[in-house]
């Protein structure tokens, strides 16, 4: 027998709690308490408080989530500016 079908939504990280959890308004309205699935914490996908993010539930409890997926941003990342080069050429000092 399979489980029972899981819902998804979209909404936002408004805060960090502790032991992993977070704070997540949804696009619906709803404020819920959601904790980060396994996958994400097992490919080190840190979530901050701002984040856009999916977050799966429960029918039965429509109050706890599990966040399964971390939307990029738009806005401009410093990882594709150049960077100074470094003196000293390619070996390091100790």
């Amino acid at each position: 027998m399979a489980k029972e079908e899981l819902i998804q939504f979209e909404g936002l990280v408004t805060e960090i709690l502790p032991d992993a959890r977070y704070r997540v308004q949804l696009d619906t309205g709803h404020e819920i308490v959601a904790y980060t699935a396994g996958k994400m914490k097992k490919n080190r996908i840190k979530t901050l408080a701002g984040d856009r993010v999916t977050v799966e539930m429960s029918p039965y409890d429509l109050e706890k989530g599990r966040l399964i997926f971390r939307h990029k941003d738009e806005r401009p990342s410093s990882a594709g500016a150049p960077r100074a080069p470094q003196r000293g050429g390619q070996f390091r000092r100790r």
